[in-house]
């Protein structure tokens, strides 16, 4: 039976490394994906999507306002079956876009597997990650770890002294240089002041 799944992380924790490792194992058995990225996000070149570690594939650039239902139909209407619908960065996904994904999953009977942050850089859940916790069948917590040692559940937006930043758009595309994953403990001592980190201790990926 198809399924909407979700697989969550504070940053750095591998999740475009898991979606395309879901990816090539569908490809393996001679299945056909469809891979979605947000097209704010090219870091990697619009209509890519690419990993920390090199491994990178093409992929279909959504914008706020598109019919990610109407899409898959169109997909299928042009190339055939349609195994597997996955969207990195899902956090970027806007209410209706979720609501979209799960007609995907129970009208055309197609498994979607989501990949995305669940709150941001000030504890909030981002409105693609909120939905997608309300309406996902399955989810699963993509592991991390905080330079303390303790699991990583939160995101730190940082300037380039390593201070917290606590102000700005909710959105603000970036990589190691601007984001540390950290502990939930951690987050509460470095929002007070009470400390800085570099960006280059980073959070690192368990298993």
């Amino acid at each position: 039976m198809a399924k909407l799944y979700f697989y969550y992380s504070a940053m750095n924790a591998g999740k475009t490394t898991t979606l395309l490792q879901s990816a090539h194992n569908y490809r393996e058995r001679g299945m056909r994906v469809l891979i979605l990225a947000p097209a704010l996000d090219d870091r990697a070149g619009l209509g890519r999507v690419a990993s920390r570690i090199g491994l990178e594939s093409p992929a279909e650039a959504f914008a706020p306002g598109d019919d990610l239902l109407a899409w898959a139909e169109r997909d299928v209407a042009a190339h055939g079956r349609l195994d597997c619908v996955l969207v990195d960065e899902a956090q970027f996904l806007r209410k209706a876009q979720v609501w979209q994904l799960t007609e995907i999953v129970d009208a055309l009977r197609i498994p979607v597997l989501c990949y995305g942050l669940r709150t941001d850089f000030r504890g909030e859940l981002f409105e693609g990650s909120q939905y997608l916790l309300a309406w996902a069948d399955e989810m699963h917590e993509i592991k991390t770890i905080c330079h303390s040692g303790s699991k990583a559940t939160m995101t730190v937006r940082v300037d380039d002294g390593g201070r917290a930043v606590s102000d700005g758009p909710q959105v603000e595309i970036g990589g190691n240089e601007r984001y540390v994953s950290v502990s939930r403990a951690e987050f509460k001592r470095i929002a007070r002041g009470e400390g800085r980190i570099e960006p280059a201790q980073g959070a690192l990926p368990l298993g």
